[in-house]
């Protein structure tokens, strides 16, 4: 069945940049919107970006022009670079895959701005 790992979290002064990486099974990636959310403590889960197999992206207004989703099919694998991150950005970061009705979640990579 599905699967998606996260990785490329870490600690980060803020202005910094971090780009995570998340890994999907089969041809996952290319096949369904790919996302990118985030959660903090005492929050409500947050749509971060979105990219349909068509290669449309979509941007919450908080990290417009700051931030980049992109997908490598041949590696089943989407991206989110984050540049001039800010304490705001502090959360668990997580990977959606929805196909249809259907959606499937990883595991998160923590996300840290602090100076």
């Amino acid at each position: 069945q599905v699967q998606l790992v996260e990785s490329g979290g870490g600690l980060v002064q803020p202005g910094g940049f971090l780009r995570l990486s998340c890994a999907a099974s089969g041809s996952v990636v290319s096949s369904h919107t790919m996302g990118w959310y985030r959660q903090a403590p005492g929050k409500q889960r947050e749509l971060v970006a979105t990219i349909t197999s068509g290669g449309s992206t979509n941007y919450a207004d908080s990290v417009k022009g700051r931030f980049t989703i992109s997908r490598d099919n041949a590696k089943n694998t989407v991206y989110l670079q984050m540049n001039s991150l800010k304490p705001e950005d502090t959360a668990v970061y997580y990977c959606n895959a929805r196909y249809q009705f259907y959606g499937y979640w990883g595991q998160g990579t923590q996300v840290t701005v602090s100076s």
